[in-house]
């Protein structure tokens, strides 16, 4: 399970997640054994996933094979995730074709994603949905407490790479499903 948190204040742009590595609900691996790094960069971009693990290989396959994307708008990450949606179906037939709910019409990567760039913070839903931002979001397992920490600290201190590092470590503190230490990436716009 994971937890990413995105900010953007002034020029400047960090994207934070936890590095807990585990198998199914009941199985964490200790740091020192394996530590998972949940966010990285796609050009100009910084992103981060919360959901299956297999999608961090999958995407990094999907990007191998074409030119760096622009990320830094919304019209442009859904047409990004459409044509990754596609090629999840068409190319890794390991890839469930059904909803998560027979009350929807949509389907359902069951991840989520953060995007931060210049053009801003973006959310991708599951139906691949994309939302913009302007301060700040969390997404994951413990992505409540660390949005409580963001919307508490924004206004108090210019640095947001610290607001990023106490708003993972809440959702550490907080949620069984996260853990391990910080990875911070940061942006200068």
């Amino acid at each position: 399970m994971s937890v990413i948190v995105a900010i953007r204040k002034d020029n400047r742009i960090v994207m934070a997640a936890d590095t807990l590595t585990t198998f199914g609900d009941s199985e964490q691996m200790p740091q020192e054994n394996a530590r998972t790094a949940k966010v990285g960069r796609i050009g100009d971009s910084l992103i981060g996933g919360a959901g299956w693990a297999v999608y961090d290989d999958i995407l990094n396959d999907f990007l191998s094979t074409r030119p760096t994307p622009d990320l830094s708008s919304s019209r442009n990450i859904f047409t990004f995730f459409l044509d990754f949606w596609r090629a999840l179906h068409e190319h890794y037939t390991f890839v469930n074709d059904q909803a998560a709910s027979t009350n929807t019409p949509f389907g359902d990567l069951d991840s989520t994603f953060l995007i931060a760039n210049t053009g801003g913070i973006f959310t991708v839903a599951s139906d691949l949905g994309v939302t913009p931002l302007n301060k700040y979001y969390a997404i994951g397992s413990g992505g409540e407490y660390a949005i409580g920490v963001l919307y508490t600290l924004y206004d108090r201190t210019e640095d947001i790479a610290s607001i990023a590092t106490d708003a993972v470590n809440a959702a550490i503190a907080m949620n069984f499903q996260c853990g391990g230490t910080v990875d911070v990436l940061q942006l200068t716009t």
